[in-house]
């Protein structure tokens, strides 16, 4: 098998490896955009230093896939309110002309598209280790430390790290994602000596795992485990406060251990470049949806208006009140997910349940005669209470009633949950300014004409339904 896997690893490297030109081109480009922020901040009175950071200054970029990270390190009299905004003047100003989406981590930056090539403009203090004013101040000291420590002939392991871990979907600390950095990544193929190392080690899962390079917590465990809670704790090399790896949610993580195991047993080039998802035909679509046995419910609305990190922790939120909403009226949720097309401004929640209606009585237990002062208080609540259909009564030494619910249909249950944007329900802010303009609330097949007109959609819902990881198979 090593051979097998050695074979698919040096052919995927030949392919994701930047070529002379690549370099010579994205070489070129880094230097024009230095050049043009730079004038940028003297054309608007600000003191800046201007260095390319990130993957490429690393040399850990991706052919096909090149991005490049312009840094301006501000003075720290800067004030920090206001960090993001300068920043974004200057970007605008330095890729005017080019399309532009502005992203927001812990403060705005400008994402550019400048040849073809994704540029971030980011801001961040000229700070000390350790005086940090803002999360993006370690990059730069992230970029000197790798290209210190990390060997050459790792580079390209690296780039056979990120590669898989954006084939099976678990690369990029963004909301959206929640997954492994690239700087993460980095340190994964110098902590464990490649590629191969990596994946061999951490599919091997343990309930809790601790990558310290600098060795800070040696003989320290009681504050370490004080200070990180998570399931993946990476120290940062050059902030020893800070969790490399806290991004990453555990769905991911197991994702990751579960395609390394795959991959180990049965290599193959998919895992690093997945097949496009072919969305099943309406025939299919429908077929699928009348043999499943259970009952999809979507909510469907548009006119977001938020920068993609705010909305997609929205979105997560909503999703998950949305979902307890459910299992509070006594639907069982088998499973739910969220999709949205973010240029479009448009997104769907789709909860998947056992049954969409209920009986109208549910069974209340109160509690057992032993529990003299709760008995008393359970029969001062439900004895005239208008929702009980019987009861209370005796059964099996403690007292029950029967209750009359007020939703028997999930439809129901979510159109009046969301009615009015739905904030009582744990709907976040901007999800139900947008709720409250319009929404629909669609149940199977009544979801084919979003279906139709929109491919992103079609494509995640054919995942949905199926459920299944691409690179899963039967002897796996």
């Amino acid at each position: 098998m090593q051979k097998e896997i050695d074979t698919v690893t040096r052919q995927v490297l030949e392919e994701i490896t930047p070529s002379p030109a690549d370099r010579q081109k994205m070489s070129a480009l880094a230097r024009e955009l230095e050049l043009k922020v730079s004038a940028a901040c003297k054309e608007l009175g600000v003191e800046a230093t201007v260095r390319v950071e990130g993957s490429f200054a690393k040399d850990t970029w991706l052919r096909g896939d090149p991005d490049i990270d312009v840094f301006m390190r501000l003075p720290t009299s800067v004030p920090r309110k206001s960090l993001g905004e300068v920043a974004l003047e200057i970007a605008r100003k330095a890729t005017q002309g080019a399309q532009q989406v502005e992203r927001f981590a812990e403060h705005p930056y400008l994402e550019a598209f400048v040849d073809d090539t994704r540029v971030n403009i980011v801001p961040c203090y000229d700070a000390k280790p350790s005086e940090w004013l803002s999360a993006t101040d370690r990059t730069p000291y992230h970029t000197e430390y790798i290209n210190q420590h990390l060997a050459k002939e790792l580079r390209g392991d690296v780039r056979l790290l990120k590669r898989f871990m954006k084939g099976i979907g678990v690369y990029g600390a963004e909301i959206k994602v929640g997954g492994f950095s690239g700087y993460l990544c980095e340190l994964l193929v110098l902590h464990y000596g490649g590629f191969q190392k990596a994946l061999q080690t951490l599919a091997q899962h343990q309930p809790r795992r601790v990558i310290d390079i600098e060795g800070y917590y040696q003989g320290r465990q009681r504050e370490l485990d004080m200070l990180f809670p998570e399931t993946l704790v990476v120290v940062d090399p050059v902030d020893k406060a800070r969790n490399v790896a806290s991004a990453v949610q555990p769905q991911r993580l197991h994702a990751f251990v579960a395609a390394s195991r795959a991959f180990q047993k049965q290599p193959n080039k998919e895992f690093f470049t997945p097949l496009k998802t072919q969305p099943l035909t309406v025939e299919e679509l429908h077929q699928t949806l009348q043999n499943r046995g259970s009952t999809l419910v979507f909510l469907a609305f548009s006119k977001i208006q938020a920068v993609p990190d705010v909305l997609w922790g929205q979105l997560y939120r909503t999703q998950k009140a949305l979902r307890k909403q459910l299992e509070l009226g006594d639907f069982k949720v088998l499973r739910d997910a969220v999709w949205s097309e973010e240029h479009a401004k448009d997104a769907v929640f789709v909860f998947e349940l056992e049954q969409r209606t209920l009986p109208d009585v549910k069974k209340h237990l109160g509690p057992p005669l032993e529990l003299q002062r709760e008995c008393e208080n359970f029969l001062s609540k439900y004895t005239e209470k208008p929702t009980v259909s019987a009861g209370p009564f005796i059964d099996q030494g403690r007292w029950v009633v029967e209750l009359t619910r007020k939703f028997t249909d999930a439809t129901e249950l979510l159109k009046a949950r969301v009615a009015g944007g739905g904030r009582n329900a744990g709907v976040a802010e901007l999800i139900a300014k947008a709720l409250k303009e319009h929404f629909l609330v669609l149940v199977c097949e009544e979801v084919t004409e979003h279906y139709i007109y929109n491919e992103g959609f079609a494509e995640f819902l054919t995942d949905f339904l199926s459920g299944k990881p691409f690179w899963l198979h039967t002897d796996t």
